[in-house]
């Protein structure tokens, strides 16, 4: 599959790494990525643990679990570079601390004398979703897992981080912060769109006249009173008449 120009193009990515910085020699050992055409996941991905020809940081290992023998037997990223060059050429790039993997991809590209992809702002644009977060959530966490935990994303298997599976994660974070709900059809069946995340129009499905009606409950006495307590004191440290009182007087 080409991707090249294809229109509302995105490709949500993570990366694990030996350690950090870049600078000190450390290399990429995971990548993750899934697509997105318009707002919806098309199932593609790109997914490899690779060897990075050094030893991986105890500190690093506790956090995502990945091990220098696991990655013993793995492809080097010169195996797997022409691949994933194309499978992210042309897209934005959805990324969390976007600086981070860019830095790191950025890098091995590099290291294999490949100038004209040690920039991967020249063949993709980035979009980094924590800035996002901290424009949207200033003085509030705004780690994967807080995300998560603010726009009711399942993270539950998360306990490690891991390329594939925070790529996904980030997918869903990105289209409840962007959209909130990301799939919602009143038209009845059908209107799933056509890949694009445009919806596609279907007949509207009328209720049935003959339902039960639906059940109205009214306040009671106590709540009454209550409710009129609570004006007065709006009134009271307002010093004027709270907006539900004037809704109520208001001529019909």
């Amino acid at each position: 599959m080409t991707t090249d120009n294809i229109p509302n193009r995105y490709v949500v990515l993570d990366t694990e790494t030996t350690g950090m910085p870049v600078t000190d020699g450390h290399r990429i050992i995971e990548i993750g990525c899934v697509e997105l055409l318009g707002r919806r996941l098309t199932g593609r991905h790109f997914h490899v643990y690779l060897n990075p020809d050094r030893e991986i940081d105890e500190g690093a290992i506790a956090v995502h679990g990945i091990t220098n023998d696991y990655v013993a037997d793995k492809p080097r990223f010169r195996e797997v570079a022409d691949e994933f060059y194309e499978f992210i050429k042309g897209a934005q790039l959805i990324i969390h601390n976007a600086a981070f993997d860019v830095g790191f991809i950025n890098n091995e590209f590099a290291l294999l004398g490949q100038s004209e992809r040690a920039d991967v702002s020249d063949y993709c644009s980035v979009l980094d979703t924590l800035m996002m977060a901290r424009e949207r959530h200033p003085g509030q966490r705004n780690s994967l897992d807080a995300l998560c935990k603010r726009y009711g994303v399942d993270n539950s298997n998360r306990e490690l981080h891991g390329a594939l599976l925070d790529s996904e994660i980030l997918a869903d974070v990105y289209l409840a912060m962007t959209g909130g709900q990301t799939h919602l059809s009143l038209a009845g069946e059908g209107g799933d769109g056509d890949g694009s995340g445009r919806q596609q129009a279907t007949p509207i499905r009328r209720l049935d006249a003959g339902r039960p009606r639906t059940r109205v409950i009214r306040a009671s006495e106590d709540e009454l009173a209550a409710h009129l307590t609570r004006l007065a004191a709006i009134e009271k440290s307002s010093g004027g008449p709270a907006l539900w009182a004037q809704l109520e007087k208001a001529p019909e």
